[in-house]
């Protein structure tokens, strides 16, 4: 036992000593260090090694071969750091190695899950009824969220889809806009509505459903309808006008509004985003990430369902070996069976931050990309794409081309990182500000590496 003990002590140590360098180092490893994981490449051993060597090999050989992504400079794919406090309770989290699917397997997840729940129902303002289940991501979260839609509304046409199946069910219609993300196509697909069985209402310059086309969309479908808005495009950060979608809705006799939000969702929890999120809650159901802009640990999603009883119809799971219970029971709401207790980080995050803190950080990163955009946008060669309402900058070098070899060079230089995206028919650089250390500094820096990169960039 103590032998074991040690070699949690080492990795902690080693853990920890990762964490407090960092901020430091370059955000992309080194070509040398690439070339060492190498050394991985061996037999699976007869007999079994040295637990201790295999925690130095992960430390010393694996650990600078990742991207510096819970650091102050990485911008890529709206990707979050990480908060002490979230870092410091999945250790706990892993230790107790607790099975988050029913009460009576953990009493302590199933309580922080209460709590959690109806901290994340204040802070975003749903309503008091919602549910909400712990999931792996938000492309889970949609699924689940549209299983749950697919399941109501069909349920209402008389149709039961969990015991039945789809086949000879009545035709759900779905309508999406036109730079939906690619996700909830794929979340669509896993639910057996169609990735691309969807009526697509087209969208504005910077991604918003236009939803003046929709009354006359909705007018030409028959039967239930589901559709799909979107709270954060996911290169310009744009939201679409639920107000008027929510109007366009409210004469289709079985209609579900869900809303996918993987990191725009978040922005309700700004009371100086209100014109932003303006009936953002008149919604059915909600997915978002936790592990973006919340800043856990990675995997973290969340389905937000404001229809009692809608995530139970589809994902109960009734065995005879399974006691009744009391409580929330979260294999019942969510497609996994067990479960990590992926609530009890949201919940040391929300405890720790407060409303307050939730919404500083949703202003601060904000502000970051308000910084990093106006730079750029008085840059000889620079065009920023997008309105900057939240954390997204969308940013071309000269044209398509230019920006590729910018983009090829400031991942090269790797003091940052930005990705690149498509946007107009050409190349774009997609520039996502979502970590809790980002300052205001960090975002000049940053503009400044990029304005210094594109100088190596040899004209078009």
């Amino acid at each position: 036992m103590q032998d074991d003990l040690g070699l949690l002590r080492a990795a902690s140590e080693r853990a920890i000593r990762y964490v407090a360098g960092i901020d430091e180092r370059s955000v992309v490893p080194s070509h040398d260090q690439l070339m060492a994981l190498a050394q991985l490449d061996e037999s699976l051993p007869e007999d079994g090694l040295d637990a201790a060597e295999t925690l130095r090999i992960l430390d010393e050989i694996v650990g600078p071969t990742t991207l510096a992504t819970t650091g102050p400079n990485y911008f890529g794919f709206v990707n979050g750091a990480t908060y002490p406090v979230a870092l410091g309770a999945s250790f706990l989290v892993n230790a107790w190695d607790q099975n988050a699917a029913l009460p009576v397997m953990s009493p302590a997840a199933a309580k922080i899950h209460d709590v959690a729940r109806d901290w994340l129902i204040e802070l975003l303002g749903f309503p008091a009824q919602t549910d909400v289940a712990f999931v792996t991501g938000a492309t889970v979260a949609n699924a689940s969220c549209l299983a749950a839609a697919r399941d109501a509304l069909l349920a209402n046409e008389g149709w039961e889809a969990p015991r039945h199946g789809l086949f000879g069910a009545p035709e759900v219609n779905v309508v999406i806009g036109g730079q939906a993300h690619s996700t909830l196509r794929k979340s669509l697909g896993m639910v057996g509505l169609g990735s691309d069985r969807v009526t697509i209402v087209p969208a504005d310059d910077q991604g918003r459903m236009r939803a003046d086309l929709l009354p006359g969309v909705l007018a030409d479908l028959d039967g239930p309808v589901l559709v799909c808005a979107q709270a954060g495009e996911v290169n310009t950060g744009a939201f679409d006008p639920f107000v008027e979608i929510a109007a366009a809705m409210s004469e289709v006799p079985n209609a579900w509004l869900h809303v996918d939000g993987a990191f725009g969702l978040w922005a309700l929890a700004d009371p100086s985003r209100a014109g932003l999120v303006q009936g953002l809650s008149l919604a059915d159901s909600w997915a978002a990430d936790g592990h973006k802009w919340l800043n856990v640990t990675y995997d973290c999603g969340m389905a937000f369902v404001a229809r009692p009883g809608a995530l139970r119809r589809s994902f109960a799971s009734i065995a005879g070996y399974l006691p009744p219970e009391s409580g929330f029971e979260a294999m019942h709401h969510t497609p996994q069976s067990s479960q990590r207790a992926r609530q009890i980080e949201v919940w040391s995050v929300l405890r720790t931050q407060g409303r307050v803190g939730m919404a500083e950080l949703v202003q601060r990163n904000s502000d970051c990309a308000v910084t990093i955009a106006e730079t750029l946008s008085t840059a000889p060669g620079f065009e920023v794409l997008n309105e900057v309402v939240l954390n997204q900058v969308l940013v071309r070098f000269g044209n398509g081309s230019t920006t590729e070899a910018l983009i090829e060079e400031v991942q090269r230089d790797g003091r940052i990182w930005c990705g690149p995206t498509q946007w107009s028919g050409e190349t774009a650089m997609r520039i996502s500000v979502s970590s809790w250390k980002t300052t205001i500094e960090d975002a000049e820096a940053a503009a400044a590496v990029i304005v210094e990169c594109a100088g190596r960039v040899p004209a078009a």
